[in-house]
């Protein structure tokens, strides 16, 4: 009875303007080994596109909302769906429109809340083609390199950078540092295991459904939300476990459509970063903020000296600008 109720789960997706997006994620859900009893599609968009494709189709359990402007923008979108779930079903799972899962992502995602009954989330794993791992085995670490559990991959530049200067996270994927900069659950390896963390990717992303009571996702985060789903999280981690599961993996193509311009995702990866990381350390020691904000500084100017090499130059300056305005005024 128990095991009956557990594989019970609820699914939401909250989209924007993505109709073509959606339904390659929808169809990828069609084919998964495990199906959700419950998929709440809410939707922030200002036309009908995506109306369009989910009136009349064959997806089972599928609740579509269209939410008007009150509860529109990604927390919201998420506040809203929380509310239409069915709470018989102990897990609540979330997905970003733009992604397409492998075809037990669910069933492998759900099997972790048996396996760790303390969990409270479960986070899935994003494939990247353009990240190559290799079995680190016995030999060398080469300094533009980062191995986890006996896995190794190539350090991005940015990352060498930091590397060189000292201002590399310490700490395993998904675990903060005091000055925050910790590094990605992207650097977990495809090992298909599950490793603890205190943060993972909110689109795909699972909790306990009971959690909800307790806490919600903030509007602090208006809009297109970033860094909302670290907050959730770093305030769940203080209550209980939360673990990523490798063996649940899935794809994201970062969909263009329904992203704000670049100055505003610049202001809100200073801004919002600035906010999440007082929401793990609300006292930082003097190190600790010298640390964050000499790191913040080298990302923004790291991303200024794009406008040199890349052919996106509008773009790079103008993320730049917003990351810089963002650390000036940290808070809103």
């Amino acid at each position: 009875m128990f095991f009956e109720r557990m594989m019970k789960f609820s699914l939401i997706i909250c989209t924007y303007q993505r109709p073509d997006a959606l339904l390659k994620l929808l169809r990828s859900i069609k084919a998964q080994t495990l199906y959700p009893n419950q998929i709440i599609v809410v939707d922030g968009s200002i036309d009908k596109e995506t109306e369009k494709v989910i009136i009349g189709s064959d997806f089972k359990n599928l609740e579509y909302y269209l939410v008007t402007n009150k509860d529109r923008g990604l927390t919201r979108q998420r506040n809203f769906g929380i509310k239409k779930v069915n709470k018989n079903h102990l897990i609540t799972c979330f997905l970003d429109d733009d992604v397409v899962l492998l075809e037990d992502y669910f069933e492998k995602l759900i099997e972790t809340y048996t396996e760790y009954s303390n969990t409270l989330g479960v986070g899935g794993y994003i494939l990247d083609d353009n990240i190559e791992w290799v079995k680190a085995g016995q030999g060398t670490i080469n300094f533009d390199e980062f191995e986890f559990d006996g896995w190794k991959r190539k350090l991005g530049s940015r990352n060498v950078l930091r590397k060189k200067l000292s201002l590399l996270s310490d700490k395993p994927p998904g675990i903060m540092p005091e000055f925050s900069h910790g590094l990605s659950t992207a650097f977990l390896p495809p090992s298909d295991k599950i490793y603890p963390v205190e943060f993972f990717m909110g689109g795909v992303s699972s909790y306990k459904t009971e959690v909800f009571s307790k806490i919600q996702f903030s509007e602090y985060f208006d809009g297109y939300g970033l860094y909302e789903d670290m907050d959730f999280c770093l305030r769940l981690s203080k209550m209980g476990s939360l673990y990523v599961n490798t063996s649940a993996k899935l794809y994201h193509y970062h969909e263009a459509s329904g992203r704000p311009n670049q100055f505003k995702y610049g202001k809100m990866v200073s801004q919002n970063g600035a906010y999440v990381w007082k929401v793990k350390y609300p006292n930082p020691d003097f190190s600790a903020k010298l640390n964050y904000y000499k790191i913040s500084l080298l990302l923004a100017f790291i991303r200024l000296f794009n406008v040199l090499n890349t052919s996106k130059k509008k773009e790079a300056f103008t993320e730049a600008f917003g990351r810089l305005y963002g650390i000036i005024f940290s808070n809103k």
